[in-house]
């Protein structure tokens, strides 16, 4: 139960914590203060931006174990916490944090993104409130689940050892190098070998995902009949390839969500 309905977050918010992964691509939004007007109640905001590594150039790159506990600390979550995360983007950034929080060792069953995020919440006429909650800081541990993540080094290898398939989240004119990246000092194109599935199609317009069969389809479509767990996500900085990552995740069970976490924002500027 990777998803949960807005019914079932609506019935069980005194059950979960409830987190805002709230980020935008456009400079125009202000995830900040749109959390800070309106949010589902209890819910705590998640500063992408702020809780990456803030020592690399590359945007979204996973901070370390330290700096993390810091942050889901300061969140009042603990290790059996069931989480329930949700998002105002339309990039799906809740499937990011869902990503860090299995990344770093949260029980993969005890995190869940809320499909459709306020988009279909606030469509539905459920509550929302602009009162923060007051959070008392825990002391939250984790553990870093290395082979979830690939660097740039793993992503030259395997140009050559074939381990893993690499599959590019963004859209497929900037796949293809038709458009110009929307990040400054970035070259057009993909990284060698790569495929491509735009992440929005796999998502509705109400921002739920597609269902099973659907998602099915469409992988088959890239990847032919075999469902393999030797796949890698990427996009333009690690958010989009997370939402790939997500829907892969519930056409095969045993597929743990693994993401070039540098992506297009670093490969991109490699000189060829």
């Amino acid at each position: 139960m990777t998803l949960v309905s807005t019914d079932w977050l609506s019935e069980n918010l005194n059950k979960v914590k409830v987190v805002d992964a709230s980020w935008h691509l456009i400079k125009n939004r202000n995830a900040i203060e749109e959390y800070n007007e309106e949010h589902i109640e209890n819910a705590i905001f998640f500063n992408l931006d702020k809780n990456s590594d803030q020592m690399s150039d590359v945007p979204h790159i996973l901070t370390n174990s330290y700096d993390w506990e810091k942050i889901v600390s300061n969140m009042g979550i603990i290790k059996d916490d069931k989480i329930v995360i949700y998002d105002n983007s339309d990039v799906l950034s809740s499937c990011r944090c869902w990503y860090n929080f299995i990344y770093f060792g949260h029980n993969d069953k005890l995190v869940h993104v809320l499909n459709g995020g306020l988009k279909k919440w606030k469509s539905e006429n459920k509550p929302t409130t602009d009162t923060i909650l007051k959070i008392n800081p825990t002391k939250y541990t984790g553990s870093e689940r290395k082979n979830l993540v690939k660097n740039i080094n793993q992503i030259n290898e395997n140009m050559n050892t074939e381990e893993f398939k690499v599959i590019d989240a963004r859209s497929k004119e900037r796949f293809e190098g038709k458009i110009e990246e929307p990040r400054k000092g970035l070259r057009s194109g993909s990284i060698p070998k790569s495929m491509c599935i735009p992440f929005g199609n796999l998502i509705n317009d109400d921002n739920t995902f597609k269902n099973e069969n659907e998602i099915l389809n469409i992988f088959k479509n890239t990847l032919g009949e075999e469902i393999t767990t030797n796949i890698v996500f990427s996009c333009g900085s690690g958010v989009t390839a997370s939402v790939l990552a997500l829907a892969y995740s519930l056409i095969n069970n045993k597929y743990m969500p693994t993401i070039y976490d540098g992506s297009w924002a670093e490969y991109g500027k490699i000189k060829i």
